[in-house]
């Protein structure tokens, strides 16, 4: 076993993100153009590889089996002790579960949608160290959503949050911004952002997650993306990161590249 499947994550953390996409051989040229990655193949059978930067694994990405009709999405996937017990937490709070819960390689795992329909997975079992163990993520997580508040009530919930257990997530809300920004060891793991328009035309303004990246040239990244195939949104100012812009991959899969690392308190 690698060090990578040695480690358990906290509960309630984000613990991983992945991409499931339809060609998995042109998905990982167009991300390895765009961010530098590499590839080696992962521990949840066939079609699954892991994403590398300088050796650490940064995400996921999976082929699609034929025929089946999945969105091409990244999800982030949140760390719980017993799936079972997660999923019915979601199904009792007006979630859904679209897949799971299902044993894959190491561990089990769900993939979810909150109550505005933002995907979402949950993960009981060892994991890379992704969040944890680490000076900052791979990747900062952002959930638009229509009010911050009622969405970090459902995730609280779900996941535990604010429950005052030692090393446990800490919620903090900003009544002005429409703002919750969960903290895990004094450091930011997730924000919640308020003003989704569920019928706006802007992805970056519907209900979903966003998966930001780390990029150390924001123009090199975007002009490699376009290049390769994708669709850039045009560059705005993030409150946390700074410049970003959004990108859509060949096959759909949307994501965020921001020129500075995530806050970290």
């Amino acid at each position: 076993m690698t060090v990578a499947e040695q480690s358990t994550p906290v509960r309630g953390i984000p613990c991983w993100v992945s991409l499931m996409t339809r060609d998995l051989p042109a998905t990982q040229d167009f991300y390895g153009t765009v961010l530098g990655w590499t590839f080696r193949s992962g521990t949840l059978g066939e079609g699954f590889t892991v994403a590398l930067v300088d050796g650490l694994p940064v995400a996921g990405i999976g082929q699609v089996a034929p025929g089946l009709p999945t969105a091409v999405s990244w999800t982030p996937y949140f760390a719980v002790e017993n799936v079972d017990a997660t999923t019915a937490r979601v199904r009792e709070r007006g979630g859904t579960i679209a897949v799971g819960p299902i044993r894959l390689g190491p561990g089990r795992g769900a993939v979810a949608a909150d109550r505005e329909g933002a995907g979402f997975g949950f993960w009981e079992g060892r994991t890379p160290p992704w969040s944890f163990g680490r000076d900052h993520p791979p990747a900062s997580l952002e959930l638009r959503t229509s009010h911050a508040f009622d969405s970090a009530i459902f995730y609280a919930e779900v996941f535990d949050w604010a429950s005052e257990e030692p090393g446990g997530c800490e919620v903090g809300y900003a009544y002005q911004q429409d703002t919750v920004v969960v903290r895990q060891g004094g450091r930011t793991v997730a924000t919640l952002r308020g003003g989704g328009d569920a019928s706006s035309p802007d992805p970056r303004l519907r209900p979903r997650w966003h998966v930001r990246f780390r990029v150390a040239d924001l123009e090199a990244a975007t002009g490699a993306a376009r290049a390769a195939g994708g669709t850039v949104g045009p560059p705005v100012d993030s409150p946390a990161d700074g410049a970003e812009a959004v990108i859509r991959d060949p096959d759909g899969g949307i994501f965020t590249v921001c020129a500075h690392p995530p806050d970290t308190p």
